[in-house]
């Protein structure tokens, strides 16, 4: 495991019963490095959507954890935020959660001439997702050829 699996997977189990103590849902944690600056952040949900006194209430309560365990060796950002509507789905609850919703899939090489695929989430598993087009269709991609998978949303 990676020092960056690590740290979001220990991130991870300190935090949920946090969040999950206010009564939300923590969606994923990561930890990235952007423009030489490294960020741990971890993204939280309840429904009607989440609101910035959450991310604070959630951020301080973990403030302290987290220095008191220090496994971090990195300097560090740490950030909670709303998961936004293009929110990747990663998880199996993610999936759950969309079955039957309009996906966005995009893939890292061409399948049938095409890259960004939009249809019906109806079907996945550990090596696979199904869609089912517009032309219904269904398409099916091994997770290994998905570079982003989200829920569409229009404007």
């Amino acid at each position: 495991m990676s020092k960056r699996e690590t740290y979001e997977q220990k991130t991870e189990e300190l935090l949920l019963p946090i969040v999950e103590g206010y009564g939300f849902e923590l969606i994923d944690v990561e930890y990235v490095k952007e423009g030489g600056t490294w960020y741990l952040r971890a993204y939280i949900d309840k429904p009607g959507g989440i609101a910035v006194d959450d991310c604070e209430l959630v951020s301080r309560a973990f403030s302290d954890i987290l220095d008191e365990k220090d496994y971090i060796e990195d300097s560090y950002i740490f950030e909670v935020s709303s998961p936004g509507l293009g929110r990747p789905l990663k998880k199996e609850k993610d999936f759950v959660r969309s079955m039957g919703e309009e996906v966005e899939i995009r893939t890292y090489r061409a399948v049938d001439g095409q890259k960004e695929f939009i249809g019906i989430l109806t079907d996945y598993d550990k090596d696979t997702v199904t869609i089912e087009l517009e032309d219904e269709t269904k398409q099916m991609f091994e997770r290994s050829q998905i570079a982003l998978i989200r829920l569409a949303f229009d404007f």
